[in-house]
C-alpha cells in the first residue's frame, strides 16, 4: 500500500495529486484509440478525471485531444482545465440541439447526472438521469462507452457482510436511486440496440480533501456537533484511484455492458473515524443513535481484480484529511448526505 508520504498542503498540490496517472493508466490511454469526450465534466469529479486523462494519453505519446463538456457555470473550472491542455465546450446537454452539435469522439464518458436538491425537483433529475443518458448513446452509437452509475441502487445490506456485488438484486431506496437505476436500464437498453460497448460503474464513496464523506466527518468533529451513527458503516476510495480504474474502464467496455463496482477495499466504521478525528483535533466525540444493521455497502473486488488494488488506504486517507481540515484548508461546502437512510437528497 503506497502511503504517498507527503500530503497535499496547497489545492495545487491537490490537484496534482488527484490527477496524477498510474503506470495502469498510462498503459491503457496509450493502447486506446480515438480523442474521449467527457460528458458532465464540471462537477466534483469530472476536472481531476479530464487531467487525468490528458495527462496519461501525452504520457502514452498519443496526440488525442480530451474534451470537457459542461455548463461549466463556475468559468474558472473551465480556464483550469484549458490551461492543462483540456479542450473545454460551454454546454447544456438538455437543449435541443446540444448532442447533435458535439464533436464525434471514439470514447464517450457518461458523467451527467443529477442528485443533491433532487427531492425538490424530481422531474428535472429524472430528465438528467433517464431522458438524457439513451439520447448520448444514439448520438454516439459507434463510440466506446463509461457510464456513472451509483452504489445506491443496491439498497441498505447486512453490515455484517462483505457489501453488495454485482450480480446482486438491486432493491433502490428513495427517487434518486430510482433514477440512477433507470439510468443504467435505459443505457444498457441503448447499448444493446446500437451494439455500443458500454462499462457502468456503480461508485461509492469517491472522497478528496474539499469534498466527501470523510470531510463530513471531520467537520462535524471540528465544530463538535452531533454525529448521528445510525448509518454507521461506509465505503470509500481516493479519487485518484477511483479516476484511474474509471479511465481504465474504457478497456473494459462491452456489449452487452460491464457492471463494475468502485468502492474502496474496506468497510469503515463511522464511529472509530470520528473517534481518530477527535483525538487528532483534541475535540469532545458527540455521538447519537445506534448504527443500524444495514448500510448502503459495495463490494470493490471485481473493480481491484480488473483495475488493480487503490493506492491510497483508507488510513492515509484519514490521516491527510485530518491534518487539511485542522489547518483550514479549502471546502468545497457539498456536504454528501451520507447519514441519509431514507433515499431523499
Amino acid at each position: 500500500m503506497n502511503h504517498h508520504n507527503s500530503p497535499p498542503t496547497s489545492v495545487d498540490s491537490l490537484e496534482n495529486c488527484l490527477s496524477a496517472p498510474p503506470q495502469r493508466v498510462i498503459d491503457v490511454l496509450g493502447r486506446l484509440e480515438g480523442d474521449i469526450l467527457i460528458l458532465g465534466a464540471g462537477g466534483k469529479m469530472g476536472p481531476s478525471l479530464a487531467r487525468m486523462a490528458k495527462r496519461a494519453s501525452d504520457l502514452a505519446g498519443s496526440k488525442r485531444k480530451v474534451i470537457a463538456v459542461s455548463r461549466f457555470s463556475d468559468h474558472r473550472a473551465g480556464a483550469r482545465l484549458q490551461q492543462a491542455g483540456v479542450e473545454t465546450i460551454s454546454s447544456d446537454l438538455l437543449l435541443p440541439g446540444a448532442l447533435e452539435a458535439l464533436p464525434d469522439a471514439a470514447n464517450v464518458l457518461i458523467m451527467t447526472g443529477f442528485k443533491f436538491g433532487g427531492s425538490n425537483n424530481p422531474a428535472h433529475m429524472w430528465g438528467v438521469n433517464c431522458w438524457l443518458p439513451p439520447r448520448i448513446c444514439e448520438r454516439f452509437p459507434h463510440g466506446r462507452l463509461v457510464a456513472f452509475s451509483s452504489g445506491n441502487i443496491y439498497g441498505p445490506v447486512p453490515v455484517s457482510g462483505q457489501g453488495s456485488l454485482e450480480p446482486d438484486d438491486l432493491n433502490p431506496v428513495g427517487e434518486y436511486a430510482m433514477a440512477a437505476l433507470g439510468r443504467e436500464r435505459l443505457l444498457e437498453f441503448a447499448s444493446r440496440r446500437f451494439q455500443t460497448p458500454l462499462a457502468t460503474l456503480r461508485l461509492n464513496y469517491a472522497t478528496e480533501l474539499r469534498y466527501g464523506v470523510l470531510v463530513d466527518m471531520a467537520e462535524d468533529v471540528m465544530h463538535e456537533r452531533e454525529i448521528d451513527v445510525t448509518n454507521g458503516y461506509v465505503n470509500v476510495i481516493w479519487l485518484t484511484d477511483a479516476n484511474a480504474m474509471t479511465l481504465q474502464a474504457f478497456a473494459a467496455a462491452e456489449c452487452p455492458p460491464a457492471v463494475v463496482n468502485i468502492a474502496g477495499s474496506k468497510i469503515l466504521r463511522v464511529r472509530d473515524v470520528c473517534q481518530q478525528f477527535a483525538e487528532y483535533f483534541n475535540k469532545p466525540l458527540k455521538i447519537v443513535g445506534q448504527e443500524a444493521d444495514a448500510a448502503l455497502l459495495s463490494n470493490g473486488a471485481k473493480g481491484r481484480a480488473l483495475f488493480g488494488e487503490p493506492e491510497f488506504s483508507a488510513e492515509c486517507m484519514i490521516e491527510w484529511t485530518a491534518q487539511w481540515v485542522a489547518s483550514g484548508g479549502e471546502s468545497l461546502n457539498k456536504p454528501t448526505h451520507f447519514l441519509v437512510t431514507d433515499g431523499k437528497y
